[in-house]
């Protein structure tokens, strides 16, 4: 167990580290920081750190950096998440609010992530596998062209053209609507697929490309509403701090590449006090990611399953500030999916 002072020091050199990269002395924090103690304390402060394996000397430098087992603590130690700034804020409900869809949206979110932290950003996207169909529209654009839309609860939309073997007229298209909503509205993707596909053996041939169409639609819906895609932004950012490592980035770039790796590890964390989830180092190890440290946080949507997003970056980061925006980001997420 360390003093109240050496977690203090312990802060002062995570914070100082962070924001030069430079192994923090004794003497830095004296002048630095308002401790009110001799360098010699400090000193004394450093050695009980060390023997606790919170920091280490990477080389014959006085000064010491943090271990894994050190930003844990400092992690663990944080009493409060400093919030975003007002302008901060304003970005997100701006930049977010500017989306026209689900897809703009997960686009915009991991680019502004990354751009608020300086790590490589990284969000899930919300499993609606067990959404519903909502409503089927179809709407003539030509006799022998129909645009069949399809609207699912969880507000996303998929249209397709079907070309049609002989005219149709809006008469028999207004039936052929009515028809397709009693059947499928309000069913799952899958069974919306099945429903339709039995319904092709007694409709007229003449609506058979609708309903091939239609059928094809759902059934690739059903197939892309999983939870097993990332989208990822901010590469360049993990390239810059690439002298935190001390191998090749190469091999966290192809982990990250590797989305199931990114999933699995997302599922194992557990959100803290702070709605926030930290993997730090060897705490990744299994995964390949033994360098680096993840900081994510949930969002979801009501009646759907819990997705992620967060950061992935070396163990020398910003954990405050990471753990702000994710968390501000997750929380807006999941107001506007909620409402929308």
């Amino acid at each position: 167990m360390v003093s109240e002072r050496s977690l203090a020091v312990l802060r002062a050199i995570v914070q100082d580290y962070v924001a030069s990269r430079e192994p923090v002395g004794s003497k830095t924090i004296v002048e630095r920081h308002a401790f009110g103690v001799s360098a010699a304390t400090i000193r004394n402060d450093m050695a009980l750190l060390e023997e606790e394996e919170l920091i280490a000397a990477p080389h014959t430098s006085s000064g010491r950096i943090p271990t894994d087992k050190g930003y844990r603590v400092f992690v663990d130690q944080l009493t409060d998440v400093r919030p975003l700034s007002s302008a901060q804020r304003q970005a997100i409900e701006t930049f977010l609010g500017e989306s026209s869809d689900l897809d703009e949206l997960l686009a915009r979110t991991v680019r502004l992530i990354s751009q608020l932290t300086k790590q490589l950003a990284v969000v899930q996207y919300p499993s609606f596998a067990s959404a519903r169909v909502r409503h089927v529209e179809l709407v003539g654009l030509a006799p022998e062209r129909v645009l069949c839309i399809l609207i699912a609860d969880s507000g996303q939309v998929e249209q397709r053209l079907a070309e049609l073997a002989e005219p149709v007229d809006d008469e028999t298209l207004a039936s052929l609507r009515h028809r397709l909503n009693e059947l499928v509205a309000g069913a799952t993707m899958t069974d919306a697929t099945e429903l339709l596909s039995g319904e092709i053996d007694s409709v007229d041939r003449r609506h058979a490309a609708v309903l091939h169409t239609l059928a094809a639609t759902l059934a690739d819906q059903a197939r892309q509403q999983r939870s097993d895609r990332l989208v990822v932004a901010g590469a360049a950012n993990l390239v810059r701090t690439e002298q935190d490592f001390a191998g090749s980035i190469l091999g966290v770039i192809e982990a990250i590449e590797e989305q199931v790796v990114l999933l699995r590890l997302f599922g194992e964390m557990a959100t803290d006090e702070h709605a926030v989830a930290v993997r730090i180092g060897r705490e990744n190890a299994s995964f390949g990611l033994g360098e680096t440290s993840i900081v994510s946080s949930a969002f979801e949507i009501p009646g759907r399953d819990i997705s992620r997003l967060g950061v992935v970056g070396p163990t020398r980061m910003d954990y405050s500030n990471s753990m702000a925006a994710v968390r501000a980001v997750a929380r807006y997420l999941s107001r506007t999916l909620g409402e929308n």
